[in-house]
């Protein structure tokens, strides 16, 4: 039986040793495997409206990444390719054999690429939802003086942002979910859930961890696309509000680069499942086992 209320039947949670840290992991379904890596302040719950979908036809492997929801908050290890390392000992402990797809949300979509770039030979199929990438298009958007978003500086700022969310984490998730999503997405549990997972200062610090190594993830990921191309397909999934921003940036880097755009805004799976469930199939079906 599952430990978490929101997991559909036939998913359950184990707690592996990977990595020098535990993750916690949800596992279900049968056939080729897909990865599913969430973002920020999220938790592997983001996932939970597509599930039943994905499971008929993938063993879904759906991690809290490190520092978030009920796996370890150690102080460091949260570069994108270690991170990567985390994925990749799960699969080992699982005894899942690869190539995967792996798909990757927001934080998640920048380990995804990390590991696609670092491994290739691992990652059968990329899909990369919403998320501006290190090293190719993350250090644009995050130059305040060039208009660029505040809060990327702001969050790599150590102990800082822990001290002021800290009792305003509710506050926080509510404003953030509902100006980035369409009205009616996130129930009041739903807000209410991700607000706990990132409540106190240690759990706000797990969450914070993954945007202090940035500008390093950035650097290594130059470093290893300089000298190869990502071989596998890639699957760039933008919304009204970002467009085919994330295609155009990976078409240097990648030798097949698909680009969607979802209807919604940046929390496409939980705004439109059905979309992105159709979306994925589309992408890979071609060559399904």
């Amino acid at each position: 039986m599952s430990t978490a209320d929101w997991l559909p039947d036939g998913f359950n949670i184990q707690r592996i040793a990977t990595n020098d840290t535990h993750l916690s992991v949800a596992v279900g379904g049968s056939g080729p495997v897909l990865v599913l890596l969430h973002g920020w302040p999220q938790t592997s719950r983001a996932w939970a409206r597509v599930l039943p979908d994905l499971a008929r036809t993938h063993t879904v492997v759906v991690p809290d990444l490190r520092g978030t929801g009920a796996s370890d908050r150690p102080d460091d290890g949260y570069a994108k390719t270690n991170q990567a390392d985390d994925i990749r000992g799960i699969l080992k402990a699982l005894d899942l054999r690869g190539p995967v797809a792996v798909a990757g949300h927001d934080i998640g979509s920048m380990i995804a690429l990390a590991w696609a770039a670092a491994h290739p030979e691992d990652v059968s199929h990329l899909v990369l939802i919403d998320a501006f990438l290190p090293g190719l298009d993350l250090e644009a958007a995050m130059n305040v003086a060039e208009g660029g978003m505040w809060h990327f500086g702001f969050f790599m700022t150590p102990h800082l942002p822990e001290m002021l969310f800290d009792g305003h984490e509710l506050e926080f998730v509510t404003a953030t979910f509902t100006a980035m999503s369409n009205p009616g997405t996130f129930t009041d549990e739903d807000l209410a859930a991700y607000a706990r997972e990132y409540t106190g200062r240690e759990r706000l610090r797990g969450g914070f961890a993954h945007y202090r190594t940035l500008l390093d993830d950035g650097r290594e990921n130059r470093a290893l696309l300089s000298h190869r191309h990502l071989s596998m397909p890639v699957l760039a999934i933008g919304t009204t509000f970002s467009g085919t921003a994330t295609a155009k940036v990976l078409r240097p880097y990648a030798d097949d680069v698909q680009e969607a755009v979802a209807p919604t805004g940046h929390f496409v799976v939980e705004e439109d499942p059905a979309w992105f469930v159709a979306a994925l199939d589309d992408f890979l079906t071609p060559t399904r086992l």
